[in-house]
């Protein structure tokens, strides 16, 4: 016979968060353009501008860090 405990005494429960208290990222994606005229360029922003600089390059974009926003 296997008897099975139901918590021992003295032990505190841990509420867990519900996934909506959680606050996603969500960032715009910037097109080089959008990185060219930037007043605060950044790392990923200019690397993405060179690779879209050379001839037959196609890219949808890349996320910007400075239009973050919590949803």
């Amino acid at each position: 016979m296997v008897r099975m405990s139901k918590g021992g005494k003295g032990k505190s429960v841990k509420k867990k968060k519900v996934a909506s208290d959680h606050k996603q990222v969500h960032y715009k994606l910037v097109l080089s353009e959008s990185c060219r005229v930037c007043k605060t360029p950044c790392a990923k922003g200019m690397n993405y501008l060179a690779r879209m600089q050379e001839p037959g390059a196609v890219g949808k974009g890349v996320p910007c860090i400075l239009t973050r926003t919590y949803g």
